[in-house]
């Protein structure tokens, strides 16, 4: 069979998959809010080329080899297997999905400038923490900030730690020295997952004003978005309990004592945090938009779901659908390209901008998606013209 018809066949079950789901109008407009406010996706741009950056220069195995001779056709490739490669997808994907609804993209290495500017009070952002927390927490408001700020503390050394790590060698033994930066990372890991909160949070707000045609001033959205977290943060602590004793603390334990097959990939358990998220699917935008507690939360995520669970089920099939797309597309690419460092890199980049603008354009649709839903109208306001 010609690869041309298995090609065809794919876009033409993709066109019948967009153009039959009963979410086509919240997909458009949440293309169109993308659009119209192009920070929501170039967000996940900067955090995924930061974050790509560091991969490749600390976290790479072994360094890309340049190559400034001719370049061989791509026909010469050593192209894998699509089957091969898609094994490795799903995971992934459904991870992608997740983060719609918790933590969409890895904030490290930028929220160690987070840590900075939160530190310094830009925009006043640490001000408004502050009296978020002692509003909402009260008593509890203290150790909270206190956490807070152990994490961010956490977040500012753990550059040093990869950066004297050479040094560090000649005074502690390599035991000692997995076990502290184990500790470290799993400090800084509650700011990092908190400044990711916080951006989603933020970009949550954006799509709402869009949604109801509406102004804003750039920091007083900040602050607006500080005080809004401050209520998804009850949520976001429920998800980081379940992701310290299912995941975090069984590896760093496993630095300590002997723990087996914990230093692996955890597939069972990433697919159970993923599970926990899609399952409360629309708990972190009812909070993020509405001043209500947890409680409250979670009674209104039954009723959508015995409203309209069959549409979200469908944004769920979507959004897995293009995830899975794209990292297979990924993967298949990468493999082919391998040691060839200019199109290695140049891949990379493409990657994370089509990443990017898919995460964004489906974290965007899912806000329409809600509102749709808590109001019971198909079709939402209309898109601004101008």
């Amino acid at each position: 069979m010609p690869p041309l018809y298995p090609l065809l066949g794919l876009l033409a079950g993709y066109v019948l998959v967009m153009l039959a789901n009963p979410n086509r109008l919240a997909l458009r407009d949440g293309l169109r809010c993308i659009v119209r406010y192009e920070r929501i996706w170039l967000t996940f741009v900067l955090l995924g080329l930061a974050y790509a950056a560091f991969q490749s220069t600390i976290l790479a195995p072994r360094p890309l080899t340049l190559q400034f001779g001719p370049l061989d056709a791509p026909s010469s490739w050593a192209w894998p297997r699509l089957a091969d490669v898609a094994q490795d997808a799903p995971l992934p994907a459904v991870e992608g999905v997740a983060g719609l609804f918790d933590n969409a993209t890895t904030t490290y290495p930028l929220s160690v400038l987070a840590a900075i500017l939160l530190l310094v009070n830009w925009r006043g952002l640490h001000r408004a923490l502050w009296k978020a927390l002692r509003k909402l927490y009260r008593r509890a408001s203290i150790a909270i900030y206190l956490l807070v700020l152990v994490s961010l503390l956490a977040a500012l050394v753990k550059p040093l730690v990869y950066w004297q790590l050479p040094l560090w060698q000649r005074h502690l033994s390599t035991a000692h020295l997995l076990q502290l930066s184990a500790v470290i990372d799993a400090t800084s890991f509650l700011f990092e997952y908190f400044v990711g909160v916080y951006l989603q949070v933020y970009l949550i707000t954006v799509c709402v004003a869009w949604i109801k045609g509406a102004s804003f001033r750039e920091g007083a959205l900040f602050a607006f978005a500080m005080r809004r977290f401050s209520y998804v943060l009850e949520w976001a602590g429920v998800m980081v309990a379940i992701s310290l004793l299912v995941v975090r603390l069984p590896m760093l334990l496993a630095y300590f004592i002997a723990v087996p097959n914990v230093l692996d990939y955890l597939p069972a358990q990433r697919l159970l945090m993923c599970a926990v998220v899609v399952l409360f699917c629309s708990v972190q935008a009812s909070l993020a938009l509405h001043n209500e507690t947890l409680g409250e939360a979670w009674r209104a995520h039954r009723q959508l779901m015995r409203r309209d669970g069959r549409r979200v089920g469908w944004f769920l099939l979507v959004a897995l659908l293009h995830f899975y797309l794209i990292l297979v597309l990924d993967a298949w690419i990468s493999g082919a390209v391998a040691d060839r460092f200019f199109l290695a890199i140049s891949w990379k980049v493409i990657f994370v901008l089509v990443r990017a603008f898919v995460t964004g354009w489906l974290l965007a649709s899912w806000v329409v998606l809600f509102r749709q839903c808590e109001t019971g109208r198909v079709a939402q306001e209309k898109a601004v013209p101008y």
